[in-house]
């Protein structure tokens, strides 16, 4: 099986509608739709962008609002996946659930269907200054190109949540991330390749760029997209499939080979996944 995926970069900038954010969004999926892309990943939290719209004489907006764009964020992106028949990643969006915040992450299928996955892991600033709330079970999403699974930023740096995924039949996990400095995105793109090599996957990451001057907590922006692999032959010396230019305004693109995935679990010059210890360690409970 192979198949083409594609991640934004996506820059945030302060906008006065939604409609702005709307024309920016359309314009990287039909980016990725002339690519014939067929999954496409957008950042973590790039809907913060909506919280930087104000009316004349009233205040900026926060976190507590961003709930209320939820319809017109999944009616857009809905309607994007059924207009253009790719998988649409939507990055993460803020919505509420039972008086909770929760980053949330969706999966819009292009016959309308929508698949959620709200970030396991939080923060220490997501809690304290947002008092996030966390997720309670991990998802893996079947598709026409093959099982998924999609883990937010933070989730990465965890590794027995991606051996849960690839146990679970996940050989490609997309990770929409969001980090404001050098050193949080290095954490996060690192643990990224050590899980494409600890469970022979894929691994598809992107990030926001840009900043918002009016939005408490994003006025920073530090990000890179990248495609990676495992590291062995007949994959790039690296792991690196695709990356993006830092912190530009763009979009990457590459093919995957699930095939390549299963040869080099068969015979690579290690077989991580094979090798594992389930007799002293599980895949999970």
């Amino acid at each position: 099986m192979k198949f083409r995926v594609s991640a934004v970069q996506h820059h945030l900038h302060t906008i006065s509608s939604f409609q702005e954010f709307a024309d920016q969004v359309e314009h990287y999926v039909k980016t990725a739709q002339e690519f014939d892309s067929d999954f496409v990943l957008f950042p973590e939290l790039f809907t913060t962008q909506l919280l930087s719209i104000r009316n004349p004489g009233e205040g900026a907006l926060s976190i507590n609002d961003l709930p209320s764009f939820t319809d017109s964020y999944m009616e857009l992106f809905k309607g994007l996946a059924k207009s253009t028949g790719m998988h649409l990643i939507g990055g993460t969006h803020i919505i509420e659930d039972g008086g909770r915040l929760y980053n949330s992450a969706f999966l819009f299928y292009p016959d309308g269907r929508i698949g959620e996955q709200r970030k396991l892991h939080i923060t220490p600033t997501e809690v304290k200054e947002w008092n996030m709330g966390a997720g309670d079970a991990l998802q893996v999403f079947d598709t026409d190109k093959g099982r998924i699974a999609i883990l937010v930023c933070y989730d990465m740096e965890f590794p027995e949540i991606v051996r849960m995924a690839k146990a679970r039949g996940a050989d490609v996990i997309f990770c929409p991330s969001c980090t404001d400095d050098r050193h949080g995105f290095h954490r996060v793109r690192y643990s990224c390749h050590a899980r494409t090599i600890e469970n022979q996957i894929y691994v598809v990451v992107t990030g926001t760029i840009g900043s918002l001057p009016t939005v408490d907590f994003m006025r920073g922006n530090f990000g890179q997209a990248a495609v990676l692999t495992p590291n062995d032959v007949p994959f790039p010396p690296r792991g690196i499939l695709a990356e993006g230019e830092i912190n530009d305004d763009m979009i990457i693109t590459a093919d995957l080979d699930l095939a390549l995935l299963e040869e080099v679990r068969e015979k690579g010059s290690v077989t991580t996944w094979r090798d594992r210890r389930t007799d002293l360690y599980t895949d999970w409970k």
